[in-house]
């Protein structure tokens, strides 16, 4: 028994190739287009708006405000899209003038004030009359003339004691250590005046200076 496998007809199957190319085809440029080709979007530049410019004169412009306030418009700001009108390049002189400049030169500063451009211009500064102090700045200070004050009694009252009904004092001068009663005189120099239970009254005859001694703890 013979298959047929379909291939008799054979314009049907040069169609179906066909179709299937061009399906093939398709499906090519659309997977190139959606996830293999990704094309830079291009943003326009921004254009910047042009104003117009008017170059009317101030007459004309105030005429022509005078005419929209009578007429029930309302009026534009102030100054609004005028411009500054420029001498034309045809209007400026570019050439030197040697007589003017020389004119300039020879002006002399007559003003009352100080002339910039000289340095003999200079005021002269008035003298300043200072004032004498009336007084010394700082009080002196009054130093008493006179003798100087006598020297303590460098003497140590340690205690006294009772001897035959008399009292006896026992005062130290550095390491040595005097008995003495009243009326007598200790170091060839110290005199005693008064014994006391607790001070001794001692003078000093270099100096006719009597100090009062205390009692000394030991």
């Amino acid at each position: 028994m013979a298959l047929k496998l379909g291939t008799e007809n054979k314009t049907k199957t040069y169609l179906g190739i066909g179709g299937m190319i061009i399906a093939l085809l398709l499906a090519v440029h659309f997977v190139y287009d959606n996830f293999i080709s990704t094309p830079t979007p291009t943003v326009a530049a921004p254009v910047a708006p042009v104003r117009p410019v008017r170059t009317a004169t101030p007459a004309s412009s105030a005429s022509s405000r005078a005419s929209a306030i009578s007429e029930g418009a309302a009026p534009s700001a102030p100054f609004a899209h005028q411009a500054i009108a420029l001498p034309s390049a045809s209007a400026l002189d570019p050439t030197l003038h040697p007589e003017w400049m020389a004119q300039a030169e020879s002006t002399t500063y007559t003003g009352n004030g100080r002339n910039i451009f000289s340095i003999n211009s200079v005021p002269e500064v008035a003298a300043v009359k200072i004032e004498k102090p009336r007084g010394p700045i700082r009080p002196e200070v009054v130093v008493p003339q006179g003798p100087p004050p006598p020297p303590n009694i460098d003497l140590k009252f340690y205690g006294y004691y009772v001897r035959g009904g008399q009292h006896r004092v026992c005062l130290m001068h550095g390491e040595s250590l005097f008995d003495a009663a009243e009326g007598d005189v200790v170091d060839r120099r110290y005199r005693v005046v008064k014994i006391n239970p607790f001070s001794v009254d001692v003078e000093d005859l270099g100096y006719n200076h009597t100090q009062t001694l205390p009692l000394t703890q030991n």
